[in-house]
């Protein structure tokens, strides 16, 4: 085990070797001591569904949940789509979007895959350990990653890609397509093998309206959109994801998977969603609120650059010469601060970081230990001068 003489002894091997973070446990684990808790900025999740009531309701009746076999993948998406007014038959449960990922790497895309970078880790190394090509089109900080619709299709023709996959919101940048460029990006690709649109994170888009293009994706012979229930209810742990697409395609990826590939607690939150439809829209209006107020306050931090974003994270720059990987290293051992430094995505490096958006006064802590490490590492010594004078006229 690697560890300090600082307050949190993490044992930091764990970030070593993989493309994504580690699991929050596994990190509190390494700690080895129940007294100190550690503090997630990493994870993009609704802190504020379900609700204690829920909670309280799957306790109560935890021993049948995990006694009993849970209904299967088909019975499980039609409770899903009544409560969302889907057509049953164009829903797929997933155990996780990732599963999802998995199976439609291997039974729907073609041969030359094309995505903008940097994006979500799963879609551009799934598919080339595979043996598929992926042709990467690279997003620039300049344009805030937003994605041009016609450049993008323009390039996609370029490399004879015929497969699309596009995050939206993206993961990490948070940047986001509204239907109508996002439709005249299905129109132009049409005649593609398959088109992939991954709304992991679309639920926080925005308070009054919810960008998504689910109901083209069921009319369209060629596109599944994805949604996570994990992200959206800020259960990560239970593993649910599902996908929309016109009946043909939902059928070719419900065959392929196990008749009880979704868990019994995905199936009880589930049914409790079509009771608790008006607990989940002030929840993640809340998300959305926070993302905002974050974004706002991080502007405040001189030298760091702060991205637009409609998910419920903030994808940001520091300064150089601040190195990203030291910098989430000191933030954890420091403070017992979780962030995602994002150095090894492919089309960003470790300077950018991906903040997972939380109530006010944890996002004022965490900027008061970002302006601490600015200093400790020897970048704008007069930063907290300038985090006071903020404090003051706001």
């Amino acid at each position: 085990m690697i560890t300090t003489s600082v307050p949190f002894p993490v044992d930091l091997s764990l970030f070593e070797g993989t493309c994504h973070s580690p699991s929050l446990p596994s990190l509190q684990r390494s700690l080895g001591r129940e007294d100190l808790q550690l503090q997630d900025f990493c994870i993009p999740v609704n802190p504020y569904f379900p609700t204690h009531e829920i909670f309280e309701d799957f306790k109560q009746h935890l021993e049948s949940i995990l006694k009993y076999y849970p209904s299967s993948n088909r019975s499980i998406a039609c409770c899903l789509a009544e409560t969302f007014g889907l057509d049953p038959a164009t829903v797929v449960m997933g155990n996780g979007s990732t599963e999802l990922i998995t199976w439609i790497d291997l039974l729907l895309i073609g041969n030359r895959v094309a995505t903008p970078v940097p994006t979500f880790g799963l879609w551009t190394d799934h598919p080339a350990g595979i043996g598929k090509e992926v042709c990467t089109w690279h997003l620039h900080p300049a344009d805030n990653f937003q994605l041009d619709v016609a450049e993008f299709v323009e390039f996609v023709r370029h490399v004879e890609a015929d497969t699309v996959v596009l995050c939206n919101p993206n993961n990490p940048t948070g940047a986001c397509l509204d239907q109508g460029p996002m439709t005249c990006l299905l129109d132009a690709l049409a005649d593609l093998k398959l088109i992939v649109i991954d709304e992991s994170f679309i639920d926080f888009a925005e308070e009054e309206f919810i960008p998504s293009v689910a109901d083209e994706a069921t009319g369209r012979e060629n596109v599944i959109v994805l949604k996570s229930l994990g992200k959206n209810c800020g259960l990560h742990g239970i593993r649910a994801g599902y996908a929309v697409a016109n009946p043909r395609l939902a059928q070719r990826l419900r065959t392929a998977l196990p008749q009880w590939n979704v868990n019994a607690m995905t199936e009880a939150l589930i049914r409790a969603l079509s009771s608790h439809q008006t607990e989940y829209e002030f929840a993640r209006r809340l998300a959305v609120a926070d993302r905002r107020r974050m974004e706002q306050s991080l502007r405040s931090l001189p030298g760091v650059t702060v991205f637009p974003s409609r998910a419920n994270f903030v994808y940001v720059q520091v300064p150089a010469p601040i190195d990203g990987v030291t910098l989430r290293n000191w933030l954890l051992c420091e403070y017992g601060y979780l962030v995602r430094e994002c150095g090894n995505k492919l089309g960003s490096d470790s300077s950018y970081f991906r903040l997972a958006a939380r109530p006010a006064e944890q996002v004022e802590a965490l900027l008061d230990a970002l302006s601490t490490a600015f200093r400790h590492f020897g970048y704008g010594l007069d930063i907290h001068a300038s985090r006071r004078a903020d404090k003051m006229v706001t």
